[in-house]
């Protein structure tokens, strides 16, 4: 890429767990990263809906509210992870995550985003595309599967809404075993066509080969946990390293190091608090912050204990 990543550049990560587990990294060594603030995604159609709502930064109402269990609450817009008991304080949260993430999106130089199947689900009621479908009946929606034409649509319409931002597309190699063998395979290849696709058209996009490093370079099962289907620590650093030698600007690597020596002392847990071995180690590390600081002032210290 002619553009790279660097420490001060605002980066919004969106989409399956690969956005998660990437993200979640560069938010632990100091980068302004915010990552999945509806949490995880996986079609390109709640993508795009997502990014739409972070652009316009429209707060959820009580119409967004919907009754996912005994006593719950949350939104199609939403996973799992925000369901609250209380309409009130669920609309409350979202709508604070919502306002923190527009402010955030509006400042972002980069965007990536993971993308894990073309098959979505769409409400009958409305017929909008639901992000979740949170374990309601299976008969309030309809499966159906977006071509690689229908994705190319969503995404290259999202994308050329923010030409002063630069977007990082990625195919998750994680399988979805429940759609069946076959059908993953045709829901990965119309992704990565899509996403071809919006990549020869737009001059803002890149992609990031996470899918074929999993599936090629990391073949071997080893690289599996027990499911079979999600990479293991080891398989994770790998794509990581490979992403920052593709996505981060060489001059960060110093940073990096910094920062992430200062977050393997942040995480540190003593085994005395009172004995001087601890006082010498808190010293260490107050003098580790301090040097970061001051060599590297862009990095979030803030995210590194996170």
């Amino acid at each position: 890429m002619e553009q790279t990543i660097a420490y001060g550049d605002g980066l919004l990560f969106l989409g399956s767990c690969f956005a998660d587990e990437v993200g979640g990294i560069c938010r632990g060594l100091g980068f302004d990263a915010m990552v999945n603030p509806f949490g995880v995604l996986y079609n390109p159609a709640s993508i795009a809906q997502s990014v739409e709502r972070l652009n316009s930064g429209k707060p959820f109402s009580h119409e967004d509210v919907i009754a996912v269990g005994e006593g719950q609450y949350c939104t199609f817009s939403h996973n799992t992870a925000f369901w609250n008991n209380s309409e009130v304080a669920l609309l409350e949260q979202v709508n604070q995550n919502l306002a923190d993430a527009h402010t955030h999106f509006l400042d972002s130089k980069w965007v990536v985003i993971s993308l894990g199947t073309s098959w979505v689900f769409q409400d009958k009621e409305t017929q909008k595309v639901v992000s979740n479908c949170h374990k309601l009946p299976a008969a309030r929606f309809e499966r159906l599967f977006l071509s690689m034409e229908q994705s190319v649509q969503f995404l290259s319409k999202m994308v050329r809404q923010h030409p002063e931002k630069q977007f990082i597309f990625t195919v998750s190699p994680l399988r979805h075993l429940k759609d069946g063998l076959h059908e993953n395979q045709l829901s990965k290849a119309a992704l990565l066509l899509a996403v071809d696709q919006v990549c020869k058209q737009i001059e803002n996009v890149h992609y990031y080969p996470a899918y074929e490093i999993l599936l090629d370079e990391l073949r071997d099962y080893r690289f599996y946990k027990e499911d079979m289907v999600h990479p293991t620590e080891q398989a994770l650093h790998y794509i990581w390293e490979r992403f920052a030698d593709f996505a981060i600007d060489l001059k960060e690597k110093p940073a990096m190091k910094a920062a992430a020596e200062l977050r393997q002392m942040l995480h540190h847990r003593p085994m005395s608090l009172g004995s001087e071995a601890y006082k010498k180690f808190e010293l260490q590390k107050e003098k580790k912050a301090n040097q970061l600081k001051r060599d590297f002032p862009r990095v979030r210290i803030n995210n590194l204990g996170q």
